[in-house]
């Protein structure tokens, strides 16, 4: 991925990553293999992979199988069959029974396949007895998310994370996939001893790779806390969005600010962080941050490299859920993206999320009453400042004037309110209230002076008090 790759280095990734030789429109086959409820995943043997076909037990197996599918069809492999496998306990060998490896196999053969994808997460023993099997290239889950986020990333920072993560996968597999690693190499010692093997020399040149790339990835952060230091000079509260992928949430993002964020009906159309300044109604300016989609089971080493790209959901003054509220799974989806949420050490309290329902151009009549109901319901309980969900439409506009709204009263929450009155003359006053306040509320008498009601930052508020010596304080959150 890098230009300082060294000759050794192109070599090792050239045997030691399988999953980024996958062509577009590979003739491929996905395999769901899901624990049948109430079986065990005995017989798996520690560090044999496939816990996550026990994961998600809430999940539907038509869910799960389809979002396996749109991960392939993502990187435009051309899937031509996709298949659910319930399995009674999960084989140390090859994850399957020995009948289902058979079955498979004369599919395979008989459709020309060229790629399977299994569901799941498998060891290298597992990957290399199926491929044995099937006399197909087959991959998992977390080498098909990496697949995509190589693919995807453009900026340097994502670039290098991708690299990172996906060079920690291949580490963790030299022990066995490929048998040429077990040869030795001639010894440079006096004594003349039988040397390093090739697998303790590509373990070693990964690596070095791996903390090369933790150094610029180090330099990658200092400078973006440095844009983040600049930018609280200039004190803009953040908004992030955050949900799974494909939730919609650069559709929301472009909607919110008139922006051209890549926004696609496809999982991880979009990888890499963008920001944008936009104006809430009353006039708070405020940074809206589209962060990458989130997804089930993802891959431990991309948990750690991606924190970086969410340092804006980390630090947010206030986080977007944005959930696809049209999609079978939804409740699922939201319970991944709180635990990814919570192994990223960010803050999830009802008073910093605002939920947001999505995609109600998609709903029927009877499901967008009964969401409407739940919102009105949760408000009712939680007075004013709520934590109801904001039920919208990225594509359509609806309930877009609700969630900015939303926001405003949140982001406002702790500020203070002031009533101002100002003689008509003085223009100066007025245009520094409209730049530095939120207006609330504004009305003229006959002789032409201003009444306002402001709400200002913590801040400004010494600046506005110095200034407005007279102004009555009104309360907190307007």
């Amino acid at each position: 991925m890098s230009e300082t790759l060294t000759s050794g280095e192109a070599r090792l990734q050239a045997q030691a990553a399988p999953e980024g030789e996958i062509a577009a429109a590979t003739h491929t086959l996905v395999i769901g293999p899901y624990l049948a409820r109430g079986a065990s995943g005995a017989g798996q043997g520690a560090g044999q992979g496939g816990g996550q076909g026990a994961a998600a037990p809430s999940r539907s197996v038509e869910a799960r199988l389809d979002e396996a599918t749109g991960l392939a069809a993502a990187i435009e492999l051309d899937v031509l069959e996709s298949l659910a496998v319930s399995l009674p306990r999960i084989r140390p060998s090859t994850y399957l029974g020995k009948g289902r490896v058979e079955e498979i196999a004369g599919l395979i053969r008989a459709r020309e396949i060229g790629l399977v994808v299994m569901d799941c997460a498998l060891s290298p023993v597992q990957q290399r007895n199926l491929e044995k099997a099937w006399g197909a290239k087959v991959i998992d889950r977390t080498g098909l998310i990496l697949e995509i986020f190589g693919r995807r990333a453009s900026t340097r920072e994502g670039t290098l994370q991708v690299e990172h993560a996906h060079l920690a996968y291949q580490k963790s597999r030299l022990v066995r996939s490929w048998t040429h690693l077990e040869r030795q190499r001639g010894g440079f010692g006096f004594l003349g001893g039988p040397g390093e093997t090739q697998i303790e020399a590509d373990r070693r040149m990964i690596q070095e790779r791996m903390t090369r790339i933790e150094r610029d990835l180090d330099a990658v952060v200092r400078t973006r806390g440095l844009h983040r230091q600049s930018r609280a000079r200039v004190p803009y509260p953040i908004v992030a969005l955050v949900g799974y992928t494909n939730a919609g949430k650069s559709s929301l993002f472009n909607a919110l600010t008139r922006a051209e964020v890549t926004a696609k009906d496809m999982l991880f159309a979009t990888l890499d962080p963008t920001a944008r300044a936009t104006k809430l109604p009353h006039g708070e300016t405020v940074i809206l941050s589209d962060t990458v989609g989130f997804i089930s089971d993802l891959p431990t080493p991309l948990i750690a490299a991606f924190r970086a790209t969410l340092e804006d959901a980390i630090e947010a003054d206030v986080l977007l859920h944005v959930r696809d509220v049209s999609h079978v799974d939804s409740e699922a989806q939201a319970e991944d993206v709180g635990e990814v949420l919570r192994e990223l050490g960010i803050e999830t309290t009802a008073d910093r999320i605002i939920e947001v329902w999505n995609k109600a151009d998609l709903l029927d009549d009877d499901e967008r009453t009964r969401l409407l109901n739940l919102s009105g319901q949760a408000k009712a309980r939680n007075d004013r400042d709520s934590a109801a969900p904001v039920l919208v439409s990225a594509v359509t506009g609806e309930g877009l004037a609700a969630l900015t709204a939303r926001i405003e009263a949140r982001i406002g929450r702790n500020r203070a309110s002031f009533a101002v009155a100002l003689p008509p003359e003085d223009g100066a006053a007025l245009n520094w209230l409209y730049e530095n306040a939120e207006i609330l509320d504004r009305r003229s008498e006959a002789d032409g002076t201003l009444h306002l009601a402001v709400r200002i930052a913590p801040e400004k508020e010494p600046r506005f008090l110095n200034r407005f010596a007279a102004a009555r304080r009104l309360g907190r959150g307007g």
